[in-house]
């Protein structure tokens, strides 16, 4: 989540990309002597100690430009694994090894990489540039091959600039060999905002983004509390589209492709989001020509749902029907009934619905934005409903990970924290300039400043939000816990103005990326480096 341009100096002397690291394997510290290596004998041993199966998958990802038909006569030019968005499933057992190897195709001179968001594996497979790994350049290749063994809903995508908000990403599930949920069938529905190849490309829109409200000669103003009455800032139709053309401008005629302004939301704590989408997709299909899951009444279907969009979080409900939620981000919770969720960018859930006679639509709200995704599920006769339609169950029981406690099995030990880290969300619209502690990731320095930890420590993160935004933080190779029962999450919502506190045990060494997964924010140095000591 680092540009490109930013990087490119920096990596031209790492050496010839995804043939070695950053770090020598035969050695436990870093080129920072505290810090222990991405690809030391330590990760190796704690690699040994997984449960494994022996069982290889094995298989190969080629990232390439090219069409993509979002439905509906909808062509985008985009990025995308094997041509496809999302990408193809990858479905493997629990202690199994995965075996991808990465073919960089994409145009020009492009670097990307694959993480392998919310598996706890071996660091120096988090894909991760410059950090954990150098980047894969165009032309060449990288296998990543690690043992994933905790079963839960995750999937992957880049980390190299705001390649997240292109097409490159996908599921993979990691099935439990003792699943314990009885149901009949399973559904994965992946969730995005969309502009790449219709309204412009992801990086120029950061880059419309970076020049912040200063740019617009609106410096320290108060977004949320502006009267936008009369004003169209979304670009957005009913149906939750947009022209390709549709832009707006500032007072002084600067243009504003992808800017979103004005948008706001209750459950958010107040603004929504910083880009204007002209699409909202559920499993790469635009509403009015919607995927389609066919199943027969009185079934129990799992459903399970991923946010991989850049930018929104999606208040999501299925027509005539209530949600029994099951997991949150691969981890067991007590079961919790609801209408609707509420899923920020980069989390997970899972739920359970019995399934009704007819055609219902499963609505995914952009939450505080115009608009919104839609699929269908169809167990017997009937017409689709419009593209527009908005269940009664979206404005009913709405359930965040707040409201939610681990399951009993999964909970984490009462014990006191060893190591404590204030974690302050920082910056504003204005100046764009969204950083950790108030300081902004730096890409030429990426082992400055870490937030240090040693193995077998119990560690508190506080995030304190002085910001006036929403941020999804996600915290690499580990999953914490919420407070002293809440649910084990790798990404969590922290709303503006409040604190939540998590607790992780520090099991898998190694350097770990904490971030904004606002692919926007994190571009913009909403990051942090979590390292163990040498």
């Amino acid at each position: 989540m680092n540009s490109i341009n930013r990087r490119s100096v920096l990596l031209a002397g790492l050496g010839a990309a995804g043939t070695g690291l950053l770090a020598a394997c035969s050695d436990d510290a870093s080129s920072s002597p505290s810090l222990l290596s991405p690809s030391g004998s330590q990760v190796a041993r704690t690699e040994k100690k997984r449960s494994g199966t022996g069982r290889v998958h094995r298989l190969h990802l080629t990232a390439a430009s090219g069409m993509l038909d979002l439905g509906g006569g909808t062509m985008a030019k985009s990025w995308a694994f094997s041509g496809q968005a999302p990408g193809k499933e990858i479905r493997i057992s629990a202690g199994d090894t995965l075996a991808a190897e990465l073919s960089n195709q994409l145009p020009g001179r492009t670097e990307t990489s694959i993480h392998w968001h919310g598996i706890a594996l071996r660091s120096d497979m988090d894909g991760v540039p410059p950090v954990t790994q150098t980047a894969v350049r165009a032309g060449s290749g990288f296998t990543y091959r690690f043992i994933a063994d905790a079963p839960g809903t995750y999937f992957f995508h880049p980390h190299v600039g705001v390649q997240l908000d292109r097409g490159l990403y996908a599921p993979l599930i990691v099935e439990d060999p003792r699943e314990p949920l009885p149901y009949d069938d399973e559904w994965v529905v992946v969730l995005d905002d969309w502009l790449d190849g219709v309204t412009g490309t992801p990086d120029e829109a950061f880059a419309e983004l970076e020049r912040g409200m200063g740019g617009m000669d609106m410096d320290g103003m108060d977004m949320d509390g502006m009267d936008m009455d009369g004003m169209d800032m979304s670009g957005s139709g009913m149906d939750g589209t947009a022209s390709p053309s549709s832009s707006a401008s500032s007072g002084d005629g600067m243009s504003m492709r992808f800017m979103l302004m004005g948008a706001t939301s209750e459950l958010l704590g107040g603004d929504a989001g910083d880009v204007r989408y002209p699409y909202h997709l559920v499993n790469g299909r635009v509403p009015t020509d919607p995927a389609v899951y066919t199943g027969k009444p009185g079934k129990r279907v799992r459903l399970r749902i991923i946010n991989a969009g850049g930018d929104t979080a999606y208040r999501v409900a299925l027509g005539g029907h209530r949600l029994t939620i099951t997991h949150t981000d691969g981890f067991p919770v007590a079961h919790r009934q609801a209408d609707a969720l509420l899923i920020g960018m980069g989390e997970r859930y899972d739920v359970l619905v019995t399934l009704g006679d007819g055609v219902f639509p499963l609505v995914a709200l952009a939450e505080g934005k115009d608009g919104g995704g839609m699929a269908l599920m169809r167990t017997g006769s009937g017409s689709a409903p419009r593209s527009t339609v908005r269940p009664a169950e979206l404005d009913g029981l709405i359930v965040t990970a707040s409201q939610l406690n681990a399951a009993e099995d999964v909970r984490l030990d009462a014990k006191k924290a060893d190591q404590v880290h204030r974690i302050e969300l920082t910056g504003s619209m204005a100046r764009y300039d969204w950083a950790i502690n108030g300081k902004r990731y730096d890409m030429a320095d990426p082992t400055a400043n870490p937030l240090l930890v040693e193995e077998g420590q119990r560690v508190r993160l506080d995030f304190v939000n002085s910001s006036d935004m929403w941020h999804p933080m996600h915290l690499h190779g580990h999953t914490y816990q919420l407070g002293s029962t809440g649910p084990r999450k790798d990404t969590t919502v922290v709303l503006p103005k409040k604190k939540v506190s998590v607790v992780f045990d520090a099991d898998n060494p190694g350097q770990w990326m904490l971030h904004c997964h606002n692919a926007y924010h994190g571009e913009a140095g909403m990051m942090a480096l979590v390292a163990y000591r040498a």
